[in-house]
């Protein structure tokens, strides 16, 4: 093994993310995933509900009294967000996979239409359905 190079150093010919600069693609395909992690969270209160009209009357004034509060509905209320918003994505995602709105102006509308399309959609849902 006499007369053999030392390994040369690999530097990396990717781009790193300092490189890049956020676009709005980008931060809603990162919504997109922590809603899909937030659904996790939604599926514990679900549950909860659930356990909570089958034990009876306590179990359930008590989770109302959890949810009910201001915090508890400000969590509804996002976790209503976090569903129409992960629906509206995996839309938006659909659509990229069926070969359309790659081009750089359509990419940017449909990111903006799952925005304001799941804020839209979930105050209009709260104002119908919440019993004011």
């Amino acid at each position: 093994m006499t007369g053999t190079a030392a390994p040369t150093p690999r530097i990396p010919i990717a781009p790193h993310m300092q490189v890049y600069r956020p676009t709005l693609t980008m931060v809603m395909s990162i919504m997109h995933r922590l809603t899909g992690t937030a659904l996790y969270a939604g599926t514990v209160v679900f549950v909860w509900w659930l356990v909570a009209v089958a034990a009876g009357r306590v179990a359930y004034e008590t989770f109302l009294d959890v949810f009910g509060s201001v915090p508890g509905l400000v969590v509804l209320f996002g976790l209503t967000w976090a569903v129409l918003h992960h629906a509206l994505g995996g839309i938006r995602h659909l659509i990229w996979d069926v070969g359309r709105a790659h081009t750089y102006p359509w990419r940017e509308y449909l990111a903006r239409a799952n925005l304001i399309g799941s804020l839209t959609l979930s105050a209009t849902l709260w104002v119908v359905f919440y019993p004011w």
